[in-house]
């Protein structure tokens, strides 16, 4: 396991305000993600998070953040020996999540038993922020797949016409929980399902689609990630244009290189939509909260971050605004000389935060609670919505009605 490191120094040497005799406080971000298959995603992820820091420095004082890179690679195992790594550290604040659900339901247990605080900016995976045995750690502020099929569906159906759809879901935990979803949201008329292993490659998808197309499917509703989604659409596109069948998709395929992998196949006119919050860069006029995103972004990453180029956007806006409650639940909280006893703090705060916090995608009014089915989820079915690729791999937020 290989750590690498991103220093933020938010020390700030405040005019007359400055005292010598206060206290810096030094804390650790662990961002346990998949830098090695996914890289996109957790690096929009950490550029979102760190340009709020870098946003709100002038609250931060006399504190100082080293975010260090967990690469997990997809894999619960390691994203477990991470969070043990993360205990072991008397500096250790809270973990960043990644992409991927699986880990943090396989590991739900004990990251919740054990009391590690863990901040969601990405993985949908439905039971990841819902423990019913105990105090609750894990806080998310993305697409929940509770609510994220309902509107998948609703789309397939309203918009694509599709009356049949045909469920194509990867082989794991976060798959499994968007299935009960989608059922649910189908009512009496079930769908068919199709399972996948991660590393299905172009060969193996032709088949499945290819069986899929003779059932009888309208439509296929995918759920996986970027690697597997670039094969299915290349065999999607190679079948017979005449035989050729909407895909509506879940949005991990934007987790990746997606759109560099598939753009050929996109121009030609293949049909695909998938979930994402409702913001986009393109939306004006641009709020000045906006334009200090874009402004900290700027000037933390210079040319490597460009609201037009920027793959997986998603993370970083809700990176972003993960981090703007972040920084309002630490400006209520005097920090202890124990870090378990400063964890506790900061996780009694972000259920309490007493003052509304103006994000990218909307302003949070005590986002998070200890009571109820989403008390410790920021984001509702009305902050959903679905999207298309633009020619140029941008991403266009299709507005909900009503």
């Amino acid at each position: 396991m290989r750590a690498f490191q991103f220093l933020l120094y938010l020390f700030l040497f405040a005019h007359s305000s400055f005292n010598n005799a206060e206290q810096t406080h030094h804390f650790n971000i662990y961002h346990d993600s998949d830098y090695s298959n996914h890289f996109a995603s957790a690096n929009a992820i950490k550029m979102g998070f760190l340009s709020a820091l870098e946003s709100e420095k002038d609250k931060l004082k006399n504190l100082e953040f080293n975010f260090i890179e967990m690469d997990h690679r997809g894999n619960s195992n390691r994203s477990l020996l991470h969070m043990k790594k993360f205990l072991k550290d008397p500096e250790a604040l809270f973990v960043l999540a990644g992409l991927h659900s699986p880990p943090y339901i396989k590991n739900r247990t004990f990251i919740n038993k054990e009391g590690v605080l863990l901040l969601v900016p990405w993985a949908a995976g439905g039971p990841i922020t819902r423990y019913e045995h105990g105090t609750n750690w894990v806080f998310r502020l993305s697409v929940d797949d509770t609510k994220a099929g309902y509107r998948i569906i609703q789309f397939a159906k309203e918009k694509r016409s599709c009356e049949q759809p045909h469920l194509l879901l990867e082989k794991t935990p976060w798959g499994k929980s968007n299935e009960r979803t989608m059922q649910d949201a189908l009512g009496k008329a079930k769908a068919e399902v199709t399972w996948f292993n991660w590393n299905t490659r172009v060969k193996k998808a032709k088949l499945v689609l290819r069986g899929i197309i003779n059932s009888g499917a309208d439509c296929v509703v995918f759920v996986g990630n970027a690697i597997e989604g670039k094969y299915f659409t290349q065999a999607m596109a190679e079948i017979d244009k005449e035989l050729q069948k909407p895909i509506i998709s879940h949005w991990g395929i934007t987790g990746g290189n997606f759109f560099n992998n598939t753009k050929q196949y996109l121009s030609e006119g293949l049909e695909l939509n998938f979930i994402q919050s409702c913001f986009s860069f393109d939306d004006n006029p641009q709020t000045e909260t906006v334009k200090k995103a874009v402004k900290s972004a700027k000037k933390l990453f210079k040319s490597d971050f460009d609201t037009e180029t920027l793959q997986a956007p998603a993370g970083f806006v809700h990176g972003y605004d993960l981090g703007l409650l972040f920084v309002q639940a630490m400006t209520q909280i005097a920090p202890s000389q124990k870090i378990s006893e400063t964890r506790e703090k900061l996780r009694l705060a972000l259920e309490n935060l007493n003052l509304p916090v103006e994000g990218l995608i909307k302003t949070y009014i005590s986002p998070y609670s200890n009571k109820g089915h989403d008390a410790h989820e920021a984001l509702g079915f009305d902050d959903l919505c679905m999207a298309k690729y633009k020619n140029n791999g941008s991403i266009s937020i299709i507005k909900n009605e009503g």
